[in-house]
């Protein structure tokens, strides 16, 4: 059995250390402006939620009782 040298617990190398402005800019992001940026049309319809908001209420409370 040998003896572990330092090289063995290296970390890996840094990256370099960006502004939050700077990691937007990579992205090419934009400021939210308004909820109606955040909304998605993610259900079909109405039945589709409720169907999804009930499994959703149901699962959340499942190990309560």
């Amino acid at each position: 059995m040998s003896t572990p040298t330092p090289e063995d617990f290296s970390s890996p190398p840094l990256r370099p250390r960006l502004s939050v402005e700077e990691l937007l800019a990579a992205r090419n992001t934009q400021p939210i402006r308004s909820l109606d940026d955040l909304a998605a049309d993610m259900f079909q319809s109405d039945e589709e939620l409720e169907e999804f908001l009930a499994f959703t209420y149901a699962e959340r409370h499942r190990d309560v009782a």
